[in-house]
């Protein structure tokens, strides 16, 4: 199949162009190309390449940087996702929109299944929800995927480095860490993330709303903890709560989610987040011995 990803320049559209490139026709869409905010480009560029598929990853991913500029990422992650909604709608192109975990509110004890109602308590929330809004209203023939706890390979272009390698980078450093206790999440690996999506694809998934994270769950300071035991690192780890960590935005305390509907469709792909940050550091440091 041909597929066209918005967003290949962040860190999952690259990991979702290089996994699905070894078997698919993959049509890389930056930002210089098109901007998802620009109707005109989106529409003229999805028809020029007629694409069974569209992959959009495009967004303001930064959660701060969000709650300073809501209107931004509105822009982006809303009105983006109903221009890539729009056209493919008009080209008659299935799409698949990634979304976040940040459209609940946290106050749910169990994992969030597909069918909850979703109640953001930020501004990227908000801006994400409204997009899978527009995504529902402008094009019937969707999946939205929502995830969580991003990490992979390449660099996120609104946020830079992932928390593990943060992590890794302040302790090689010899810094002390203050790392937050009382929020939940499920890390997810992005090539897991990126297999996920091209079985999705390949699949023919049923429109509607799909959760993808690696299995479990775990708070930052247990993400934290199994990085620094992984890499063999004894730096001091200190738990703090959320309200002690200076940060403009309310994040939900449990943003954990489900893959119910994935797994009602025997298409439940996602390993243990243990077992994939092992095999990332495990890859990783294997890279950086090839390198030297």
């Amino acid at each position: 199949m041909k597929v066209a990803i918005f967003g290949v320049g962040g860190q999952l559209g690259r990991a979702v162009a290089a996994a699905l490139a070894t078997t698919h026709d993959v049509v890389p869409i930056d930002h210089e190309r098109a901007d998802v905010r620009d109707a005109g480009a989106v529409s003229d560029t999805i028809r020029a390449e007629a694409p069974d598929w569209v992959v959009n990853s495009a967004a303001m991913t930064h959660v701060d940087r969000c709650e300073n500029e809501p209107l931004a990422a509105f822009d982006v992650n809303a009105l983006g996702a109903r221009n890539v909604a729009r056209a493919c709608a008009s080209a008659g192109v299935q799409l698949l929109h990634v979304s976040t975990d940040y459209v609940f509110d946290g106050e749910k004890k169990e994992p969030y299944v597909e069918d909850d109602t979703a109640r953001p308590i930020n501004a990227y929330g908000i801006s994400k929800l409204a997009g899978e809004w527009f995504v529902q209203a402008e094009c019937p023939a969707h999946a939205i995927v929502r995830t969580s706890g991003l990490y992979g390979w390449y660099a996120c272009r609104g946020k830079g480095a992932n928390f593990a390698e943060t992590i890794l980078a302040r302790a090689r450093e010899g810094q002390a860490l203050r790392v937050v206790s009382d929020e939940r999440l499920t890390p997810t690996f992005t090539e897991d993330l990126a297999q996920q999506i091209q079985v999705m694809i390949e699949r023919g998934v049923p429109s509607g709303t799909y959760h993808a994270t690696n299995a479990g769950s775990c708070s930052w300071f247990e993400f934290a903890s199994e990085v620094l035991r992984l890499a063999r690192l004894t730096t001091a780890l200190q738990p703090i709560a959320a309200r002690d960590w200076k940060s403009p935005t309310r994040r939900p305390a449990n943003s954990v989610l489900e893959n119910r509907a994935l797994a009602k469709l025997g298409i439940d792909r996602m390993p243990d987040w243990r077992e994939a940050l092992a095999r990332y550091l495990a890859a990783r440091d294997d890279k950086a011995g090839a390198a030297a």
